[in-house]
């Protein structure tokens, strides 16, 4: 058989979605779903969506898609989107609650006109409770659900991120596997249902390593949760870190696992620090933890990361540069490709 990558573009041909989304999570998320084949009526305002003046940031978004404009307080654009509603299996919204029940589109209406209808709500702190009504951002749902804390460097400082974690991972990704699994039960039981995706939620739901392994270090740090640089993926392992080189760029040693580590060792040429691992015994945090991570340190910033990329190209060994986007744009993963997409099929 033979095995060829390809595009995923047909798997959800026939699927209807309405989308009254603005700005990132939700136009993001319908793009992915256009990119797999579905339809996707884009309904936006006269003034239109307000990522339309930065281009190239709304073809991104909006590419695939059809779009259309009504007047939302207008009450003959509101029956003509509640035609379109009638006919979708799925609509997207990501305006504060209780803003589509003034304008009669809320579940209970909308139930009503299609019983199938799977809708989806994209809020920072989801549709009940106090902090319902409250304005936000990424940076505010990152901050609020503890994310951002944990995105520090080993000295602590916070790091403000340049990819949109909560409108994109917690926004965009959820929302999708909500519409995904909410169509699939609908097309079982022949009735939808409102899902409501908090951004926040679904940030602090990400937190799984951090609350997991801070629990399992606690006792080594005096009860306390781990801080910057002192938890197992954050810095504190000479094998797992970021190593800055000698012309001020940086080396991703992931070798978290011994056999990884080993090969690293080996094109290091310290095969005395082989057993020096966490899975050799090699306390998180101990002196002999410290010393070590300070030593491979060093041997890194001996050379340019040209010189250690190169070396680690062909070694098995979880290690790799940290390129820059221009660089990753160039990188063979990628290069030549208009469009890249997480998913192809294999056969």
């Amino acid at each position: 058989m033979s095995v060829e990558a390809g595009p995923l573009s047909g798997l959800l041909s026939g699927l209807r979605v309405i989308d009254l989304t603005r700005n990132l999570p939700g136009p993001f998320g319908t793009r992915m779903l256009a990119d797999l084949g579905a339809e996707i009526i884009k309904v936006e305002p006269p003034e239109g969506d307000p990522a339309r003046p930065l281009g190239s940031l709304f073809e991104a978004l909006n590419h695939g898609k059809e779009c259309r404009k009504i007047d939302f307080k207008n009450a003959a654009d509101l029956n003509q989107l509640r035609d379109w509603i009638a006919t979708a299996d799925v609509m997207v919204d990501s305006f504060r609650p209780g803003v589509l029940k003034a304008m009669g589109l809320d579940w209970e209406a909308l139930k009503l006109i299609n019983p199938k209808l799977v809708m989806v709500s994209i809020t920072g702190y989801g549709q009940q409770g106090a902090w319902a009504q409250r304005a936000g951002h990424d940076l505010n749902f990152m901050a609020v659900s503890g994310v951002l804390d944990q995105v520090r460097a080993p000295t602590g400082e916070l790091a403000l991120s340049n990819v949109q974690w909560g409108d994109l991972a917690a926004g965009s990704s959820m929302a999708c596997i909500a519409i995904l699994s909410a169509v699939y039960d609908a097309g079982k039981r022949g009735q939808g249902r409102h899902i409501d995706v908090s951004m926040t939620h679904g940030l602090h739901a990400h937190l799984v390593m951090p609350k997991s392994t801070g629990a399992l270090l606690a006792p080594m740090l005096g009860g306390r949760m781990p801080r910057a640089g002192e938890d197992l993926l954050n810095g504190v392992l000479p094998c797992y870190n970021l190593y800055a080189t000698a012309d001020g760029r940086h080396l991703a040693v992931g070798s978290l696992e011994f056999k990884f580590w080993k090969a690293a060792c080996e094109v290091f040429e310290r095969p005395d620090w082989v057993n020096r691992h966490w899975q050799r015994g090699q306390l998180p945090g101990s002196p002999d933890c410290v010393a070590l991570r300070q030593d491979v340190a060093a041997l890194v910033a001996s050379q340019p990361l040209a010189y250690w990329a190169e070396r680690f190209e062909q070694a098995d060994a979880c290690v790799t540069p940290v390129l820059t986007l221009a660089e990753a744009q160039a990188h063979p993963l990628f290069a030549g490709q208009a469009l890249v997409q997480p998913w192809s099929q294999v056969a």
